[in-house]
């Protein structure tokens, strides 16, 4: 708690005294999966949010840099108006507290949708893959990310070790379908909880700083099929085909549907088993035990696609047979008896 608070006197130093802002009032706003936090500050000046990332745990070099790469592409995320990377403190536009999740409904999601297909195909085309500097989104890291699975969520918190045999065929696919991918800018956490509702201009886009080069369906997916809301399948599939054709006419696509929506099933397949396995390493490594309520939804994608593809078969049977039985006494939330109805009905 004390160094908690020494950050927070150092933040409100750096704005009084270095940046001469008058406060008037400094409340959290929110914080995410990392280290870093966010603060809502007003001033005389205005309304801004002020970043906390501890150097010692967090780097502000990729934020700045991602920020002015995606800000050329058109793509509209928050103006950096001042740095300090030593203690790392960033003064950032504010945009207000409404992400797409606190909107989302039947009669929105159809408008809001359409934004972020407009963002996003703006990330896709115009940022140069070729000179941005970004990392790409590897077989190495792409194995790495399943690791995160199996180490945490298996081992770690179930105590359900899986049979390396059907594991290996599982990555193999996975990884292989990654691979066969055309390549575009990956915002990597393009998702509800990162798309703002602004009044102009929307969607505002955050959390970008992990931005890499890798397969063009994997933003897709983290928007459509979002960690934290899920819709039906045939409503999914309308956004899917229509998203596929802005793609073809944009020139980034060549294949057919039905090979796109391969891809965008078995990516999405890989996000979310890594996004469980990051779940499961907040909960037992961080205390930040509020995300297990996620991991039924989106254990539920896992086991659909897997009841799509034959060669899945074998994972599946693991899922439903060992991995079910024992999320009950891991996961304990409302939401957890709906979506183990819809698994087993799988």
């Amino acid at each position: 708690m004390m160094l908690d608070n020494l950050r927070t006197l150092s933040m409100l130093d750096w704005l009084e005294n270095d940046l001469l802002l008058t406060i008037i009032s400094c409340e959290p706003a929110s914080s995410d999966a990392s280290f870093r936090r966010y603060f809502r500050v007003k001033t005389n000046d205005g309304q801004f949010i002020v970043m906390d990332a501890p150097p010692d745990k967090e780097n502000t070099g990729p934020f700045i840099r991602i920020a002015g790469l995606l800000a050329l592409s058109g793509v509209n995320v928050p103006t950096i108006f001042q740095q300090n990377r030593t203690e790392g403190f960033l003064l950032l536009e504010d945009f207000g507290s409404q992400c797409f999740l606190d909107q989302l409904n039947e009669s929105t999601a159809d408008s809001l949708y359409q934004s972020a297909f407009d963002a996003l195909l703006l990330l896709q085309t115009r940022t140069a893959i070729a000179s941005c500097g970004l990392p790409s989104y590897d077989a190495p890291l792409l194995q790495r990310e399943l690791g995160i699975f199996e180490d945490w969520f298996l081992n770690d918190a179930l105590d359900t070790p899986i049979a390396q045999p059907v594991w290996e065929a599982v990555r193999t696919l996975l990884v292989n379908s990654a691979g066969e991918q055309p390549v575009v800018c990956v915002h990597r956490d393009y998702h509800s909880r990162n798309l703002m509702v602004l009044p102009e201009n929307s969607p505002g886009v955050i959390d970008f700083q992990d931005a890499v080069i890798g397969p063009i369906t994997y933003d897709l997916v983290s928007l459509l099929r979002d960690c934290y809301i899920a819709w039906p399948q045939a409503r999914l599939d309308q956004w899917l085909a229509h998203y596929y054709g802005r793609l073809v006419q944009a020139g980034l696509l060549s294949c057919p549907l039905a090979d796109f929506k391969r891809w965008f099933d078995l990516m999405g397949m890989q996000r979310h088993l890594k996004a469980i396995g990051i779940f499961s390493r907040l909960h037992l490594r961080d205390g930040k035990s509020n995300y297990l309520q996620d991991i039924p939804r989106t254990l539920n994608y896992v086991i659909g696609v897997c009841a799509s593809y034959p060669e899945l078969a074998e994972f599946r049977e693991f899922l439903l047979g060992q991995v079910l039985p024992n999320l009950e006494g891991l996961v304990a939330s409302p939401e957890l008896g709906q979506d183990k109805v819809a698994l087993e009905t799988l």
